[in-house]
């Protein structure tokens, strides 16, 4: 004789339970056991595979897409690299290098049978408006009478110019008077002063600012050939 069987709750066993969950790949589990549904991103296993292109789709409304205050940003960077280019072009922008004559200090005469020797020292002056240093390479001078060259000088000595600075500076030039009518007109006893005109041509080659320069200056100035002269006198 068979019995009904009685409705019962059905109870799983340790081993039936364990065979269910290994159908499903463990997931955010150290142990291994699984605590929740398949991740459909790494598929159960875990680990985003390096294969595969993940894309984010973010609304245009997102606000993480539209920061804060970025117009002021943008702003004062500008503004900021503006301020320093101006400041760079208003330092090393080239200004001018000006050489100027200021008196004649001395002349000193010297006659031999045939010729007249003089020694004439003058003062100039050379100011830098750079905001950088300006190194003097060479400077040069020669003197014109009559249109005639009587001497040369060169100087390749001189001291660098401090940035916005002045110097002054004495030049020396030798000069020899070989003509006879300006022999016998520097060495008449009967003519008090025996002036002549003098035209200086001076020549002086800067570098600054990784370049070079070339300033050139014609000058006349009067001076005595008959005697000696150690009175420092203006250049006009």
């Amino acid at each position: 004789m068979v019995t009904p069987a009685k409705n019962s709750k059905h109870t799983e066993g340790p081993d039936e339970k364990v065979k269910t969950l290994k159908q499903f790949p463990p997931y955010g589990s150290i142990s291994g056991a699984s605590t929740g549904e398949t991740c459909p991103t790494c598929r159960g296993t875990g680990r985003i595979s390096h294969e595969d292109q993940l894309v984010a789709v973010i609304p245009c409304n997102d606000v993480r897409l539209k920061p804060r205050r970025t117009k002021l940003y943008v702003c004062v960077s500008m503004v900021v690299c503006l301020l320093l280019s101006c400041l760079i072009l208003f330092f090393l922008f080239p200004r001018s290098v000006t050489l100027t004559p200021v008196s004649v200090l001395s002349v000193m005469v010297y006659f031999t049978p045939n010729t007249v020797e003089m020694e004439v020292r003058n003062l100039v002056n050379i100011s830098n408006e750079n905001f950088v240093p300006v190194q003097i390479l060479d400077f040069s001078i020669q003197g014109l009478v009559s249109e005639a060259i009587m001497g040369k000088a060169k100087m390749s000595n001189m001291s660098a110019l401090q940035p916005r600075s002045q110097h002054s500076y004495t030049t020396e030039i030798n000069l020899s008077i070989t003509d006879k009518g300006l022999n016998t007109y520097c060495k008449s006893s009967s003519i008090k002063i025996h002036t002549l005109f003098l035209e200086l041509q001076m020549t002086m080659n800067i570098s600054y600012l990784s370049h070079s320069e070339q300033l050139s200056l014609d000058t006349f100035e009067y001076i005595d050939c008959g005697t000696n002269s150690t009175i420092p006198h203006p250049v006009r």
